[in-house]
């Protein structure tokens, strides 16, 4: 680590990192100016020994302290398990998207989004319903239970056929 080099650049690394937390400018527009300069940025070089240090905390804290991994974990798993639901909804085509066009591939990214929003919410609507009507039966639904059902299930709905926008052109034949 380069303290030093902190050091000299403190006052540039504060301005920097208040005029990102206003919302004046993006971190990549600002990684944008950094890496247009011809030569070696001092401030740039300061960034990345403070990036440095904040990695090697994260890496510290990632490797002590079991509910961040677990939480990472979960987060992880709900991304899968989206993704494996837009993949069996496109299992027709193997989850390519063979349109020419960039506007049929916006029509069928579109559609598969669409589709897999009205799935997810129709499971989200069952669930509610399940859980209502364990309240009403008087049977327990501790909420510790609850974390661990996901709406994004989907072998329990028979996904067969092509599923097009509407205006996507004419339908196979």
């Amino acid at each position: 680590m380069n303290a030093d080099l902190i050091d000299r650049n403190w006052a540039d690394i504060l301005r920097v990192a208040s005029t990102m937390a206003a919302g004046t400018m993006r971190p990549s527009q600002l990684l944008r100016k950094l890496a247009a300069y011809p030569r070696q940025n001092e401030l740039a070089a300061a960034l990345r020994e403070v990036g440095r240090i904040e990695r090697s905390l994260f890496m510290l804290d990632w490797t002590t302290d079991p509910d961040m991994r677990r939480r990472a974990l979960v987060g992880l798993n709900k991304g899968e398990a989206h993704h494996a639901l837009k993949r069996a909804i496109n299992f027709h085509q193997r989850g390519e998207l063979r349109d020419r066009t960039g506007e049929g591939q916006h029509y069928r990214i579109a559609g598969l989004n669409l589709l897999a929003a009205i799935i997810i919410y129709w499971n989200t609507q069952k669930l509610s319903e399940a859980v209502f009507a364990r309240q009403k039966a008087d049977l327990e639904t501790p909420a510790e239970f609850l974390t661990h059902v996901s709406p994004l299930g989907w072998e329990h709905i028979n996904l067969t056929g092509e599923y097009r926008w509407p205006g996507a052109g004419p339908r196979p034949t």
